[in-house]
């Protein structure tokens, strides 16, 4: 019973950090209608800022979330603004293409400044163990957790209950009728797009103390991003959260009794069973974010 105990919080511990990447992976798509393949190269460019900032610096890795949040977000406007938005009405392989292209950009470039060396981010005490009788975890594994749920629960707040939330909803149910609202829908695409990766920069911050960082380490989180947005349902972000615990808790129960060569299979072999008999998701219907949850 304490092994199960066990994995069910290393499970929904490893789940909410699944969340926190896959959030603004979800948003993106609901709104902008971009698949956004460079999603984990935005997570390792934030890592990178984090290492940088604590190893050189000094600060505590949290500290780092006031420069990195408005770094990432402008970032991602930017490429917004100068890649994704000429390419709006394309077809959606170019759309592919582009950020698949950029992602490789991005994973070379890091590849050339810092080499294939794996960095450490000092840990500043969030590696403590955390001891609840029969399951322990870490200090920064529980706040991966609150953040999940505060960010889920912030977002839906943001797009329900502000006007520019509303705009975004709007956009993202129907282009055309929104720019006839007066809605400047190249501005919203831009900010929800910086929204959507500054979730990863959020991720970022919260990883990296317990991560190591290297060129290619968001290539692992965003594969499983893309398994928890359509087990979710495209778009739906209330439904991401729920798929991320459920792909964390089969994570952690068939890594411990199955072994860490065949968990990835255990995982995929469920998705592949989602796409089959529920291609719209779990928890989803519709392929816009007028139906937040």
């Amino acid at each position: 019973m304490d092994l199960i105990f066990t994995n069910l919080v290393n499970g929904l511990m490893l789940g909410a950090l699944y969340a926190i990447v896959s959030v603004g992976l979800t948003l993106v798509f609901g709104i902008v209608k971009v698949i956004n393949f460079a999603h984990g190269e935005f997570l390792m460019v934030a890592m990178f800022l984090v290492f940088f900032a604590t190893a050189y610096f000094g600060v505590h890795p949290y500290v780092t979330l006031v420069v990195v949040l408005p770094l990432i977000f402008g970032l991602g406007m930017l490429v917004q603004r100068v890649l994704i938005e000429p390419l709006q009405d394309s077809d959606e392989h170019i759309m592919i293409f582009a950020t698949v292209g950029l992602s490789i950009a991005m994973i070379n470039l890091m590849l050339m400044l810092f080499g294939p060396d794996i960095y450490s981010t000092p840990s500043s005490g969030l590696r403590t163990v955390v001891d609840m009788g029969p399951a322990m975890f870490l200090t920064g594994q529980l706040n991966i957790l609150i953040a999940a749920i505060a960010l889920v629960g912030g977002i839906h707040l943001f797009l329900t209950r502000t006007q520019l939330g509303r705009a975004i909803r709007a956009t993202g149910q129907n282009r055309a009728a929104a720019q006839l609202m007066g809605i400047n829908v190249s501005w919203v695409y831009m900010v929800t797009f910086g929204i959507g990766v500054s979730c990863v920069g959020l991720a970022a911050v919260l990883i990296a103390p317990l991560y190591p960082t290297s060129p290619e380490v968001g290539q692992y989180f965003v594969l499983l991003s893309f398994v928890v947005v359509v087990m979710g349902g495209l778009g739906s972000i209330s439904g991401a959260l729920l798929a991320a615990m459920i792909i964390g808790i089969v994570d952690a129960f068939a890594g411990f009794y199955l072994g860490a060569n065949v968990k990835d299979l255990v995982v995929f072999g469920i998705f592949l069973l989602v796409l089959i008999f529920r291609p719209q998701g779990l928890f989803g219907g519709a392929r816009n974010m007028s139906h937040v949850s």
